[in-house]
């Protein structure tokens, strides 16, 4: 009884092949850049300027409701 019985083979298992990889052209990448840049101008202009001699709107909604984003980005304000 000092023999081991042998082990079983696993059984195979297929590995689905992965999806070809290709590069997205620069011309498809243009619109998205340039609607992703416009965007962070804008959040910029919002969370850094909007107060004061530059602000569009004449409340001071928009202020308070970024108030703590201005602190996080270094923006003085008081």
């Amino acid at each position: 009884m000092d023999q081991a019985l042998p082990l079983p083979a696993p059984p195979a298992i297929e590995v689905p092949a992965l999806p070809e990889i290709r590069p997205i052209p620069v011309a498809e990448l243009w619109p998205w850049l340039l609607f992703g840049g416009l965007l962070m101008l804008v959040l910029v202009y919002f969370v850094g300027v909007e107060q004061g001699a530059l602000s569009i709107f004449s409340n001071s909604y928009v202020h308070e409701f970024v108030h703590d984003g201005r602190h996080l980005f270094g923006f003085p304000c008081h």
